[in-house]
């Protein structure tokens, strides 16, 4: 027989028995749609994650004041301003696989324009804090070393900032008061999006950090060169372990610290955390396309259940078959050509559920999710190997049936 003509046969016993057929094809159906949509919603979860990366910018080091002990207790990180700008212009210099070290003011504060205003967080920084952030303008210029030097009153303000105060209008050129300050708009920042930690990182404005210190955020770091933070940018393929040690030892060295004394700093190594939360989320991935995979397994035991049946009913047919000159590996194909019918039909129903369902999901529940179309031929491959599999057993049964037994069943 040629494949043309069993493909014939099997799709004529699959449709004297249409209910069953259909029903035999759920199991794959909701297999195939969980695989898809538990994949799409993990994919969404990792570019999530991935996004973030990108946000804040590759191979950071961020390097946070210490804190000191008051009558036995010991105050929290930043309670002790142990930084300074000389350190962040330092650490380039004597490490060369730091790229940039960009220094930074922090406060907070009412930024006012016209009848708005808006409360948001101010920073200090140098231009070397856009480089070190990966941080780009969507109108604008940057800040300037003459704006440095001047102590300039001009202000980037955050897409957050800018849709609050502005709305659709041109902020450039634009005065706002920052606590009071007048300052002009030079410059709007791109778009960030959320932090790791939920926070809004268009919420910001930036000015120059000896604007901040002698104008704004002022305080004790009026006369000296404290700084809240240092953002640390380390090249491309230089080792970030081995450079944040390197950092430990020259500020340990600046300031004057014995070996038996902590440090008077914290050094947080972003790429380690990201790359940790970024390999959890690949887990997460996995592990849904996982528990979905059972489903899967579900449905596959189910076409192997119906075909058994199938072959009992149709025992007296194969005799017939056979008698009439049909070989066993005509049988053969004729059943397995059954099952992975059933299979492939239904890892295509899958496919549309599952790729309707991530949709869904997207739309109606506000998760990222991304349809990644290896994922969906992975699916559909695994549909037909699950009917090649579980529908083996039952046709080699069939075709080994002993023609007049299979003849003589009632």
């Amino acid at each position: 027989m040629s494949f043309l003509a069993t493909l014939r046969i099997a799709l004529a016993a699959l449709r004297v028995n249409k209910l069953r057929s259909a029903l035999t094809m759920l199991g794959i159906i909701i297999g195939v749609g969980a695989v898809i949509a538990m994949t799409a919603i993990g994919a969404g979860a990792q570019a999530r994650v991935e996004d973030q990366i990108k946000s804040l910018g590759s191979n950071l080091i961020i390097v946070l004041p210490g804190n000191f002990t008051s009558g036995g207790v010991r105050m929290g990180s930043g309670s002790q301003m142990t930084l300074s700008e000389d350190d962040a212009l330092l650490m380039p210099r004597e490490i060369p696989e730091i790229e940039v070290a960009a220094p930074q003011l922090r406060g907070s504060g009412q930024v006012v324009f016209g009848n708005s205003n808006w409360s948001t967080q101010i920073l200090g920084v140098t231009p070397d804090y856009l480089v070190a952030r990966e941080w780009a303008l969507s109108s604008g210029r940057e800040f300037t070393q003459a704006d440095l030097d001047s102590s300039a009153k001009v202000a980037l303000v955050g897409q957050t900032v800018a849709r609050t105060l502005f709305g659709e209008a041109d902020p450039i050129g634009e005065t706002v008061r920052i606590r009071r300050i007048p300052h002009t708009v030079v410059g709007v920042l791109d778009r960030k999006g959320q932090s790791m930690m939920g926070q809004d990182q268009d919420d910001v404005v930036l000015i120059p950090i000896t604007t901040a210190r002698k104008r704004v955020l002022g305080g004790q770091q009026v006369k000296s060169r404290n700084v809240s933070t240092i953002t640390v940018k380390v090249r491309d393929g230089a080792d970030v372990a081995e450079t944040e040690q390197q950092m430990r030892d020259l500020l340990r060295q600046r300031h004057k610290l014995q070996a038996n004394q902590e440090d008077d700093f914290f050094v947080r190594n972003l790429s380690e955390v990201l790359a940790a939360q970024e390999a959890s989320s690949k887990i997460l991935a996995l592990l849904l396309a996982a528990i979905a995979s059972v489903s899967l397994i579900v449905g596959g035991i189910g076409i192997m259940n119906i075909m058994l049946v199938s072959v009992t009913e149709r025992t007296r047919e194969i005799g017939l078959r056979m008698a009439v000159g049909a070989r066993g590996r005509d049988i053969l194909t004729q059943f397995l050509v059954e099952a992975v019918t059933l299979a492939l039909i239904g890892g295509i129903v899958g496919i549309v559920l599952g790729a309707t369902a991530s949709y869904g999901v997207g739309s109606f529940m506000g998760w990222r999710t991304e349809l990644n179309p290896a994922s969906v031929i992975l699916a559909f491959g695994f549909s037909g190997a699950i009917g090649v599999f579980f529908g083996f057993y039952p046709a080699r049964k069939a075709a080994r049936l002993n023609p007049v037994e299979a003849l003589r069943f009632e």
